[in-house]
């Protein structure tokens, strides 16, 4: 079925061409423009797939006619298409962590036996740490910060045991307490944050349940995420002085 397209708008003094429409049904934009087919310019275009097109438009096109409003649809992923993101990312990715416990970590067997000895049990061999230490040995940079209470919970404390395993395969691992974060006006959300351009929102219910995983590429939004990322690294410590700081309080 054909679209139904609505002229947006133009810079053209003369001519027809460039210019927006919107598809009515979908609000996706239609640029119209001069076709970029050198290969040497096509060959510099990143995430250009097959089947795809690039035009060249004025810059002032989009200032003037581009979208100024419009109400963001959650762009929902599911697990195996997050995942990917791990494999797929080129230099950085980054995780807030601010949670008091996570169901996941609950039904863990590392958990349990935490639990029983105080120490935690791990798979070196699991895809997780494989492809990590697969990433960080081709010089990517894998890390995260997480928020810890005073005194820190059950599986806060797990958590903490388990960041020599993470460290191990080269993720850097970053605490911070609770109300230092909240000095630092860090948010509470949990995310990853992927070259600093993407961002996947992990949303999580009342019984720290996984419900869904959102992504962002707004880039005012990755913006925001990304000062969160500098402000939560830059007043965060490694996590064996953490827990240096943690057995001195008990």
């Amino acid at each position: 079925m054909a679209r139904q397209l609505l002229f947006t708008g133009t810079d053209s003094k003369v001519d027809g061409c460039p210019a927006l429409h919107t598809d009515v049904s979908t609000g996706e934009i239609v640029v119209q423009g001069t076709p970029v087919t050198d290969p040497e310019d096509i060959a510099q275009l990143r995430h250009f797939g097959p089947g795809e097109a690039a035009v060249l438009v004025p810059r002032e096109l989009l200032v003037n006619w581009g979208p100024k409003e419009m109400e963001r649809v959650p762009e929902l992923v599911d697990r195996d298409t997050f995942l990917r993101l791990f494999e797929t990312f080129e230099h950085t990715a980054w995780r807030l962590e601010t949670r008091r416990g996570y169901a996941s970590d609950r039904q863990d067997p590392d958990y349990q036996a935490f639990l029983a000895t105080g120490s935690s049990t791990w798979d070196p061999s699991e895809p997780w740490f494989t492809n990590i230490r697969r990433q960080t040995e081709a010089g990517k940079t894998v890390g995260r910060v997480r928020i810890a209470d005073r005194p820190p919970t059950t599986e806060q404390l797990f958590l903490l045991d388990y960041s020599r395993h993470n460290a191990s395969v080269g993720e850097d691992i970053r605490y911070l307490w609770r109300e230092e974060a909240d000095r630092a006006g860090l948010p509470a959300e949990d995310f990853w944050l992927f070259d600093s351009r993407l961002v996947a929102l992990l949303n999580f219910d009342d019984d720290d349940n996984l419900l869904n995983i959102e992504l962002i590429t707004e880039p005012a939004e990755v913006v925001r995420y990304s000062m969160v990322r500098d402000a939560a690294t830059h007043h965060a410590v490694l996590y064996d002085q953490f827990a240096a700081q943690v057995a001195a309080t008990e």
